[in-house]
Formats: C-alpha cells, sequence, structure tokens
C-alpha cells in the first residue's frame, strides 16, 4: 500500500514538469509575431553623435595668434640666479635673456630704474653710429686731403673741425636724428618688418624689436634662418659688433686727445709689420693650449683644453732639444777654433788687421 502511494506522488510530480508555466501578471513579453503590438510611445535609443572634422578644422582663431613654437619665449635666464656677464653679482630681474645681446650685464641696475625699450633703442643706435665711425675714422686720416683734418687727425669734438667738415658732421647728426625720431615713438609696428618682429616677441612684451627701421635692401635678415631664432641670432651678432665697436671709437678719440698723433700712425693695422701676424700666431698657439672656462660658472678661470697640457710639454721638450743640439753644436765650433787658434793665432788676426790698414796712413 505505501508503495503503491509513492509510485503515484512520483509519477504526478513527473507530470507536473511537462505542464505549461504560469505567465506572469503585469510583465509583458514581445516576439517577432507581436512587434506590431508594442507601444508607440516607448524612447527610443540615441545613436552615439560622431564630431564633424569638417567644423573642427575652421574654429575660428584670432588673427594676432602666434604658436609658443614660433615666438621668443621669456625666462631663458631663469634658472641662473648670478649674472653671466658678472658671475658675482646677482642677475637683474628684466634680464631674463629675451632679448638680442642679454648677457645680464647692469652692475648700475639701469635697466629696473629707467624705460628698457628706450636704452635698448639708445644703445642699438649707438652701436651702428660706432661701427660707421671706426671704419670712416681711420680712412679719413689715410685718405682725406690735409685740408679736411686737424694736423693728420679726423675732425672731432676733441680734435676740433674746420667749417666744411662741421657742416659735414650736422648733416650727419640731422640724418641720424631723423632715423630717430621715426621710432623715438615705436611707430615701427606698422611696417612689414615691424609686424614680423611684433609676432616674434609677442610674448615678451607688445614692442617688438628695437632699431627697427625696415630696412634690408640685401635681404640678409634669414641669412641665419628665416625664423624668431635666425633673426635673434643676427641681432646678437649686430649688437656685438656694435659693443666692441663702441670701445674701439672710444679708444681712438682718447688717445689722439692725449697724443695728438693719428690712431693711423705707427699701427701695425695700416701700416703692415711683423707684429700684427707674430700676435696673430701667438694668439693661435695660446688656444691650442689654453682655454677660458664659461663665463657663466665662478669663479672664471683659465685652463688646459683637451690636450693642452699634452701639448705644452712636448712644445717644452722641443725647445729643449733644440737648445741641447745648440749648445752642443756651438761647443765643437768652438774647440775647432780653438785648434786653429793655437796653430794659426787666428783670434788675432783681425787685430793685426787693422793695425797693418792704420799704418798705411799717417793720419789715423
Amino acid at each position: 500500500m505505501k508503495f503503491s502511494a509513492i509510485l503515484i506522488a512520483t509519477i504526478a510530480t513527473s507530470a507536473s514538469a511537462f505542464a505549461p508555466a504560469r505567465p506572469i501578471v503585469g510583465i509583458k513579453t514581445l516576439s517577432a509575431a507581436t512587434l506590431a503590438d508594442a507601444p508607440t510611445d516607448a524612447p527610443a535609443m540615441k545613436e552615439p553623435e560622431t564630431a564633424d572634422m569638417a567644423v573642427e578644422k575652421n574654429w575660428p582663431v584670432e588673427s594676432n595668434f602666434v604658436k609658443d613654437s614660433d615666438r621668443v619665449l621669456p625666462g631663458r635666464y631663469n634658472d641662473k640666479p648670478e649674472s653671466i656677464a658678472i658671475p658675482f653679482l646677482p642677475r637683474p630681474a628684466a634680464l631674463d635673456g629675451s632679448h638680442a645681446g642679454d648677457y645680464g650685464f647692469d652692475p648700475l641696475g639701469l635697466s629696473e630704474k629707467l624705460d628698457f625699450y628706450a636704452m635698448q633703442e639708445s644703445e642699438v643706435r649707438h652701436a651702428r653710429l660706432a661701427m660707421l665711425a671706426t671704419i670712416g675714422w681711420p680712412m679719413s686720416e689715410l685718405l682725406a686731403p690735409s685740408w679736411m683734418l686737424q694736423n693728420g687727425c679726423a675732425p672731432s669734438v676733441l680734435n676740433g673741425v674746420n667749417p666744411l667738415s662741421f657742416l659735414a658732421i650736422v648733416a650727419a647728426i640731422g640724418a641720424a636724428g631723423y632715423f630717430e625720431f621715426k621710432t623715438s615713438l615705436r611707430e615701427s609696428q606698422s611696417t612689414p618688418m615691424g609686424q614680423m618682429h611684433e609676432k616674434d616677441m609677442s610674448a615678451v612684451w607688445k614692442y617688438g624689436v628695437v632699431g627697427d627701421y625696415n630696412w634690408d635692401p640685401l635681404n640678409l635678415y634669414d641669412s641665419c634662418g628665416d625664423d624668431f631664432k635666425g633673426r635673434k641670432g643676427l641681432r646678437d651678432v649686430e649688437i656685438s659688433h656694435g659693443r666692441m665697436a663702441m670701445l674701439g671709437i672710444t679708444y681712438f678719440a682718447a688717445w689722439e686727445a692725449l697724443t695728438g698723433h693719428p690712431i693711423v700712425e705707427n699701427s701695425m693695422f695700416f701700416h703692415p709689420n711683423l707684429m700684427l701676424p707674430f700676435l696673430a700666431a701667438g694668439y693661435v698657439g695660446w688656444t691650442q693650449i689654453y682655454e677660458v672656462s664659461p663665463l657663466d660658472q665662478y669663479p672664471i678661470e683659465i685652463k688646459y683644453t683637451n690636450e693642452g697640457e699634452m701639448k705644452l710639454n712636448r712644445l717644452q721638450s722641443g725647445i729643449k732639444d733644440t737648445l741641447d743640439k745648440v749648445t752642443s753644436s756651438t761647443a765643437a765650433s768652438k774647440e775647432q777654433l780653438d785648434d786653429l787658434d793655437d796653430k794659426f793665432d787666428i783670434y788675432a788676426a783681425p787685430g793685426k788687421a787693422i793695425k797693418a790698414i792704420r799704418s798705411t796712413y799717417k793720419y789715423w
């Protein structure tokens, strides 16, 4: 009996497994056959938006926009607290390497007290005039007629001038004054070259470059590179030569005022002699052995080059060997002359010859 009850329960359980499941109330299912019955107000899935590359490439850009890679950036020397030119003094804040010819030389601190643009403009003008003067001063003393000179010296404030020279000086100063007026109010930015300089220096200030007269008839301004680096490099060359010229013309004027003699007189540069090639050869030889340490490192010192000490030892050894050879050769020659003197009394021969010649004339 018990076995029959268990058998009937097992059969009932197995049959319920094949019975259809009761649908869950409240949940609607969709199939391919019932898609037409789907609600029309169901929210549709949005497709991801894709960027229109044509629109992105045409974003408006300001007309005066300049990339950092196309202009001078300030702060070149921000990591150097000391001046490069004078390593034992602090670097002035305004001299951060942004401008051409900036080596941190300002022991009086004028760059922090006066108008920085005006000071740079003044330096460039004096440098250009000095470069012209260092050529014109000696050339006038070499080529000009004597009536244009002052005792052979070039006309100047210290040497004096004649009426014709005075008129020429006034005309030159007037021309220089005209060019100064053209840039004195910083109006150079309206020229093509000024606009180019304004972009080059846009990260530093709004004034462009000092000394800009929009003048480059031989198109040499891009000879070091047609970009802001090449243009700044050429301005570095110009101001460096100008500074040397200012020192040179000061020396010319001081020399003639103190001595009264022309600068071209007894000068190895204007009257060829052996002194100039000797000094040039000495300088080349010195640079083969010694070098000056970097000017931005303290202390500044003179030291050997990579092979300088070896070259110096070789030179000293060569000089010593040459002297030893000359000494030994001289000693051998002296020994031979002594032998000849013992045989023929040659050392007394000159004196005997002079005595014989004098004996032939009674007034001697």
